[in-house]
Parts: structure tokens; sequence; C-alpha cells
């Protein structure tokens, strides 16, 4: 009995090593934040910045990746630090507030009250290609600006591109998505100041 039991655990501890679970590798999608201006706002107005709305997909921590036209997957050891979704809500209202332009910058989730609206849509934040092509990184997502005051969208932008990754690991994936959100949340904020410049906040 003895014997046997010593060789059932010996069993168990071999089954259990060669079924390990593989470490998983988080990642984070940030861009290079700047210091806050100290100069007045060059708009006195309130901004909120609402939830991202996203395909389930995005509202996962799971990394996604496109291997044809309709065809998706993720990858079950590569996963980002929170789901991207949230993760771009966060840089955009850092940028924004880091930009000077406005009063003030808030997230819709807290009490803060505002004059307008940012909100919007992610549609993709995909890796794409196969064995045999090079890889791009995809960002495709909109937003919109809605005026509390008149109940109504007064401006909106859409960002969609395909940025090269030099390589095919998952680190330069994310850091071509990086570069990628980088310029899409550059150009949002300076649509945003240029609207604002030729429609002056009403006081």
């Amino acid at each position: 009995r003895v014997l046997l039991a010593s060789g059932l655990s010996l069993a168990l501890f071999a089954l259990s090593s060669c079924g390990a679970a593989r470490p998983s590798m988080f990642y984070q999608l940030d861009i290079p934040d700047s210091s806050a201006p100290t100069s007045a706002p060059r708009f006195n107005t309130d901004l909120l910045v609402g939830r991202l709305v996203a395909p389930h997909l995005y509202r996962d921590d799971r990394i996604v990746y496109r291997t044809g036209s309709t065809q998706l997957g993720t990858y079950e050891y590569h996963r980002w630090a929170e789901p991207p979704a949230d993760t771009i809500e966060g840089l955009l209202v850092r940028a924004l507030r880091s930009s000077g332009n406005f009063r003030s910058v808030q997230s819709l989730r807290s009490n803060a009250r505002g004059d307008y609206i940012l909100r919007g849509r992610l549609h993709e934040l995909n890796e794409i290609g196969n064995a045999s092509s090079s890889v791009t990184a995809r960002v495709n997502f909109e937003v919109e600006l809605f005026s509390q005051k008149t109940g109504t969208v007064v401006w909106s932008k859409r960002y969609s591109n395909d940025e090269p990754v030099n390589g095919k690991e998952v680190p330069a994936v994310v850091e071509a998505r990086n570069k990628n959100l980088q310029r899409g949340i550059d150009q949002i904020v300076a649509g945003l100041a240029d609207y604002f410049a030729k429609n002056p906040p009403q006081q």
C-alpha cells in the first residue's frame, strides 16, 4: 500500500508539472504624457469624456488578432493590463487635460458637471497579418462632441489607420498600436481645438 501510494503521488506530481500553466504576459497601451500648462485655458468651458462603446472583445483583457476579412482570434497568454476601451477613455482624459484647452476635463463617471460630452465607439484594435505577409496594427475608433445646452452633436471625428509593425512578435505589435493610437488621439485634440476656436463657447 505504501509503495502504491508513493507511486500514485509521483505520477500526480509528474502530471501536474507537465500541465503547469504557461505564465501570461501583460501589456499596457500608453502614450507620452506632457506637463499640464500653467496658463489660462484657451476655451472657458468644461468637458466630460464618456465611456467608449465597444464590442465584447475589446472589453476583455485578451489581445485580439485578425486572420481574415471576418475571422478574429485572441491570444490566451498575451493580455492587456486593462480592457482597451477603458484605457483609451483614460488616455483621452489625460491628453485633453494636458492640452490646457479647457477649463476642466473629467470623466463622465465622476460627479463633475460639464458643458460638453465627448463620447465614442471603439471599432477595431487588431493585429492584422499572417505568416506570409507583413503585420500591421489597426486602430479604428470614432468620437463625437455632444452639447449639453443644445442637446445635439456638434462635432465628430473618425480615426482609422493601419500602422506597420517592425517584426511579428506581440511586443512589437503593441508598440505599433501605441504609436497608432497616439496619432489618433493627437488628431482628436487638434480637431476639438479647431472646433472651439471657430465656435467659442457662449458664456
